[in-house]
Parts: structure tokens; sequence; C-alpha cells
């Protein structure tokens, strides 16, 4: 794709979604621009607009593609468990100094895509009773993912394969596949509609959990929303990010590595 070409589609794209493809890789995303258009047997950019402003399906499709929705429960389940046994221990002893009694975590899954990852947080949780009292905020940009999260699935056996059969038994509605999130677990997490790049963020978190998002953004973008996380943290709290994510030179903005994926405010 020509570099003029992708700049009237970045045109085109944040008058039709308020997407700003400025922020992502410009190679990338590219790539992935001219397969999809092949994908949908286009023979132009110019026949695909036209296409998608008069098709509202269409265009939600597209949107889902670009936003890049992929995700799954326990998603690296040896780092859920580092949660779980080291950085959830230490946020509720923090809360209980705070307030002994009602000591409260407040979590923010942001960019949480179809939602395997704020009801991960939220079984997580629940396998400890003395974890109970916990708000976890749940967003996304992409009101299609969203909607599904609200709707409790349908998920794909791909999707829970990281779940225990005990789990899948205590969190799922029973059947499936496709499966769905039990209500029991869908009323601990509120879904809200968000967009990183030009929305406030949630402030006085203790964890923010963002795994998988900024990786597909540019350098300067990355830097600007790992220091709106730190600010949207209080002191102490910890960001939990991807994998294979590592936020560059943390000192500098007022984190420190606090094992493989997790960062401290100080």
């Amino acid at each position: 794709m020509e570099l003029e070409t992708y700049a009237q589609i970045k045109t085109k794209v944040k008058k039709l979604l308020d997407l700003n493809l400025d922020h992502y890789k410009d190679e990338q995303m590219r790539r992935r621009l001219d397969s999809w258009l092949v994908r949908n047997g286009a023979k132009t950019w110019d026949e695909y607009f036209i296409r998608i402003s008069k098709d509202p399906k269409e265009l939600s499709r597209f949107r889902d593609y670009l936003t890049i929705n992929v995700s799954s429960f326990f998603r690296d389940p040896e780092r859920w468990q580092s949660l779980k046994e080291t950085v959830i221990p230490k946020l509720f002893k923090e809360a209980r100094q705070r307030n002994p009694q009602n000591p409260t975590l407040n979590i923010w899954s942001a960019g949480c895509s179809i939602g395997p990852e704020p009801y991960t947080l939220a079984m997580l949780l629940d396998d400890v009773s003395a974890y109970h009292n916990h708000n976890i905020l749940a967003t996304d940009f992409d009101k299609g993912a969203l909607a599904k999260a609200q709707n409790r699935g349908p998920y794909t056996a791909e999707e829970v394969q990281n779940l225990t059969a005990s789990q899948k038994l205590n969190y799922l509605q029973p059947g499936g596949p496709p499966y769905y999130v039990a209500e029991k677990i869908a009323k601990r997490v509120k879904f809200k509609e968000h967009n990183l790049l030009s929305d406030p963020f949630p402030q006085n978190l203790d964890l923010i959990v963002c795994r998988n998002v900024v990786i597909y953004f540019t350098g300067e973008t990355k830097d600007i929303l790992y220091r709106k996380f730190r600010d949207a943290l209080r002191m102490g709290g910890i960001l939990f990010v991807g994998a294979t994510e590592i936020v560059p030179r943390p000192s500098e903005i007022g984190l420190k590595g606090s094992g493989i994926s997790f960062y401290e405010k100080v």
C-alpha cells in the first residue's frame, strides 16, 4: 500500500469510526488493511468505503477488525497465577491498612475486548472468599466487542480452554460450546465504552489490567498511555501487562518492575 493511499484511508477511518490510525504502527496496520480489502472482494478502497457508508453491519465488522479483538480466559496462565498468589494478597493487605472495616479493590480492565479478561479477574477473585470486595470496571472502544462481553458470550472451546473443569462448572452456564459466563460472575463486572486515546482515565485504582493492547501502538503513543496508567494508579498500585510486553525505562515514569508483566507505582 502506498503512503498516499494510507493517508487517505486514515482520514476516512477517522471520519467514519472516530478511530485515529496515526497512533498505530504504520507497517503493521497497512498489512492488515491490504489483507482486509482482498478478503472482502473490493477492487479499491473507494469502492469499499462506499459499501460501508451504506451498510452498518459491514462498518461494524471493519471496526472489529481494526481494533483487533483477540482474547481468551486466563491467557498466559502462569501470569494469572502470579497475580493470584503474589499481587492480589499485596493489594488486599494495603486495602485493609487503608480501611480495616471494608477493604476494597478498585480494578480496571482496559481494552477488555469481548470480555474474557475482566471475567477472568472476577473468577480469580471469587476463588478466594476473602477477596470478594472489589469493583471491576471493564472498558473498550469497540461497541460490538462490548456487546458480546455484556451478553456473557458466546465463547468458543478455544477461548475457554485454560479454565479447569471445576472453573467451567462453577463459572460457565451449563452446556456448550458455545459457552456463556454464569450470571454470578457477570454481575461482578461493569462494562463501559471508552477510548484509551482520547477519554479521561478512571483514578485511584489498585490494579490496571491492560494486556496485549498497547503493543499495537507507536512508541510515542505507548509512552503517553503508560504515563496515563501510572497517573490512574494509587501509590503502590499495579499495572498488569501482556506476557511479551515491557514498559521501557519504567523508573523514568514512576513505575518499577514487580515480577514479569507487573509494574508498581512508586
